[in-house]
Formats: structure tokens, C-alpha cells, sequence
């Protein structure tokens, strides 16, 4: 095998706060020689997801903490450069979960085969993908919206929130998102097909939502919390469900937010509402139906019904930034870097 250097990115100490360049160290190391059964992956497309500020900090989750030294985890489209493994052909293009690296060894398990020439390989990593899946079970099997009802979702530009808005569009409802700047609220209501939109970022955000869902708010997705989860609070109506994949928001806060408690505040409206609340983790909980969502992505998609956008970024080395500027909201898209180009 041809001496190839593999460029990666490890975490070098836990954030405070947001993170820096500081806390990881991008290092260069040779990769060792294939050994029978093992394949060279070139990572072409790296995703990047709020999750994995999670996975930067030690406190108990639902998932292990990446230790520090450890390369950077994140799921990824790559390409076989090199194989001495039956199942795979040089060319072939796999989904895997070689982190924030160039360059990875596999024995071929977890490897997800993805064909030679896939029209939109990247699509692996987004709307047929983690955040597609988080979308589509969220809203269906907890949310349950009905034809008529009213549907809010923050983020509603994102990956995640668009497909929401969009699905929730084609079961007969009401769609109202939340997204930050006038240029994401015309992107929802135009190309998404959203009924309204309003720009968090409004000195009046919570007076707009209200006209907005003038009859109340029967499911909201929730992927952000924070002062939107405030405003929507008051407007839920009677067993109205709230699915809650994501706290976007909160993912860099060190200590609780100003203010009184409101935590009574929240579990009254619950209680007297009958609100259902559901956390959920997509493949700990629905693996089991991915199926079932990819049969109804790809006829939608096949068909125009819902669109997708991304937010390429070049280079791994603009990691860090395009990571933090997604956790604040700059990204118009889903997050993908593109570390390589294609064989």
C-alpha cells in the first residue's frame, strides 16, 4: 500500500463553554499497512450534528463521552481506496462512523454499502439519514399529528426542523416555524411550503407566534428550548405532544439560565393540560424502522414533496468553526464538511 498520511482531528481537552481550536489537536499519522479481511476508507463527506457537543463533555448521557486523545466521532460517506476484503470493491461508497479524519481502517463491520455511483451520497448523512430518521419517527409516532391540527417546529430551516415542517405539510396540517433572520422564514414559507414562519430574533417573537397559532399549538417539535420553548409554552392545547430530540440552545450554557423557576410553572401546564412530553434517541429506540422511514423518504424525495438543503463546507480543517457556527445557528442547511474529493 501506497505511504498515505491521515490528518484527523482528536479532542484534546473539554470545552467550557463553546468550543475552541484549542480544545482538539489536528495531528498527521501515517496509516499502517491493510491486513487481510481490513479496507482503506477516504472520507469524502463528514457530518456534523449538535450531538456531538454531548460527546466533548464527561457528564453521564446516553452515550459514552469521546475520550480525551480519541479521534472525534461523527458519521461519514466514504469511499473505498483500498480493499483486501471479499464484500467491498475499490469505488464502492459506504456510510460509516470514522469521525473527523481523512482517512480510516475497517474490517468491513458497521459499514453501510451505499452502491457504486449513489446520485446523492451525501444525502446519507441528512435527509435520508440520523437526521431525516430524528424527523420523521419524532413527529409521526410521538407527535401523532392529525389533518386540521396545528404544528410548530423550531429550527425550521435545519435538517431536521424542515423535514418536520414538511412532513407535517403532507398529513393535512398547520406548519408554523421558528428560525432565526427573514432570509430562513421566506426559505420555510417558499420552497418548504410552511403556512408562517417567525424569526425568533423579533423584539415581539412571542406576540407574532401567538397570532400566528391562533388556535393553539397541538404538536411542537422541539430541537431548541430556550426563550422559544417560553413563548410556546402558553399556547399548547389540550393534549397536544411534544416531541423533544434536541436542546440546541443549551448545549454550550454552563450554569442554569437567570430568572425565577419556572419548572412548576412547566409541570402545571402538563399536568392540567395532560401534555405529552417524549425524549427519544433515534436508533436506541426506532433502528427497528428505519425501513419504514426510507421506504417513504425516497418516494417523497422521488416525487418532489419534500426538499432538502445543505450547507457545504470545505476543507477538514474548517471543522471547528463551521461546528460552532451550526451550534449558533449561522449554517443554512444541513452541516456537511467535504474532506475529500471522490476517487
Amino acid at each position: 500500500m501506497q505511504a498515505i498520511s491521515n490528518k484527523q482531528f482528536t479532542l484534546k481537552s473539554r470545552p467550557h463553554g463553546a468550543p475552541t481550536i484549542d480544545n482538539f489537536a489536528l495531528k498527521s499519522e501515517q496509516m499502517p499497512e491493510l491486513q487481510q479481511g481490513e479496507v482503506l476508507l477516504r472520507t469524502i463527506y463528514l457530518s456534523l450534528d449538535p450531538y456531538m457537543r454531548g460527546r466533548m463533555s464527561d457528564a453521564k448521557s446516553y452515550a459514552d463521552p469521546v475520550e480525551i486523545g480519541d479521534v472525534m466521532v461523527g458519521a461519514t460517506v466514504c469511499q473505498i481506496e483500498q480493499s483486501n476484503n471479499d464484500k467491498f470493491a475499490k469505488g464502492d461508497w459506504v456510510l460509516a462512523y470514522t469521525g473527523w479524519q481523512e482517512y480510516a481502517i475497517s474490517n468491513g463491520e458497521g459499514l453501510m454499502p451505499l452502491g457504486k455511483e449513489p446520485s446523492n451520497p451525501s444525502y446519507a448523512l441528512g435527509i435520508m439519514g440520523m437526521p431525516g430518521f430524528t424527523a420523521y419517527m419524532g413527529l409521526l409516532d410521538i407527535g401523532a399529528p392529525k389533518a386540521g391540527e396545528t404544528v410548530v417546529v423550531a429550527a425550521a430551516t435545519g435538517p431536521v426542523g424542515a423535514t418536520v415542517g414538511q412532513i407535517a405539510k403532507l398529513k393535512g396540517c398547520k406548519v408554523v416555524g421558528v428560525a432565526g433572520g427573514s432570509e430562513k422564514c421566506l426559505y420555510a414559507i417558499e420552497k418548504l411550503g410552511f403556512d408562517a414562519c417567525i424569526d425568533h430574533r423579533a423584539d415581539d417573537f412571542s406576540s407574532q407566534l401567538a397570532k400566528a397559532c391562533d388556535a393553539g399549538i397541538d404538536v411542537y417539535y422541539e430541537n431548541v428550548g430556550g426563550k422559544v420553548f417560553d413563548a410556546v409554552l402558553p399556547l399548547l392545547n389540550t393534549a397536544a405532544r411534544v416531541p423533544l430530540c434536541g436542546l440546541v440552545s443549551q448545549y454550550n450554557a454552563t450554569e442554569l439560565p437567570q430568572g425565577p423557576d419556572r419548572m412548576g410553572a412547566l409541570m402545571g401546564q402538563i399536568l392540567s393540560k395532560r401534555i405529552r412530553m417524549q425524549g427519544f434517541i433515534i436508533f436506541d429506540d426506532y433502528a427497528h424502522r428505519y425501513d419504514e422511514f426510507a421506504t417513504d423518504m425516497k418516494k417523497w424525495l422521488s416525487e418532489g414533496k419534500i426538499h432538502y438543503r445543505e450547507h457545504l463546507v470545505t476543507g477538514l480543517d474548517n471543522t471547528v468553526s463551521a461546528f460552532n457556527d451550526m451550534l449558533d445557528g449561522k449554517n443554512f442547511g444541513k452541516t456537511v464538511i467535504q474532506v475529500n474529493q471522490p476517487l
